[in-house]
């Protein structure tokens, strides 16, 4: 069953969830798992193509845009919209739905931060995911570690 993570973050700015989802699937891959990071709109995916690029001095995270060619060798993807084909590990959710197919990935991670409409959204995710008998961890991110 898949185990779902809520990362809370102490901080409100948007850029935040973004930078943390870096930091995330860069963590996830050092670990040996694929990730597929899971965006609003082609917009995002392009920002976050472009800040897992600098989010961190001397980081070099692997990764693609899903709908690039040689994506199937790489090991982190950012996508919106469609289900990815690529990977079935870790999905790192930054939309306010929980997508359709979360299921078949063996970890989720939300990432909240202090902004209501980002806390509203992610207490209807994750009253979904308790309603439906998921496995749910709750880790505090102070700013220091965000």
């Amino acid at each position: 069953m898949t185990r779902v993570d809520f990362y809370i973050l102490e901080q409100q700015q948007g850029e935040a969830r973004n930078r943390f989802a870096c930091r995330l699937a860069e963590k996830a891959w050092q670990q040996g798992n694929r990730v597929y990071i899971h965006t609003q709109d082609a917009e995002h995916s392009r920002r976050l193509d472009e800040l897992l690029w600098t989010f961190r001095d001397g980081s070099f995270v692997p990764h693609a845009l899903d709908q690039d060619a040689n994506a199937d060798v790489v090991p982190i993807h950012i996508g919106h919209g469609e289900e990815p084909c690529h990977h079935d590990e870790v999905l790192i959710n930054l939309t306010a739905e929980v997508p359709l197919f979360f299921s078949r990935f063996e970890r989720v991670a939300e990432i909240v931060d202090q902004s209501e409409q980002c806390r509203t959204q992610g207490r209807e995710r994750f009253r979904f995911y308790r309603d439906r008998g998921y496995p749910l961890e709750n880790h505090t991110i102070n700013a220091g570690q965000g």
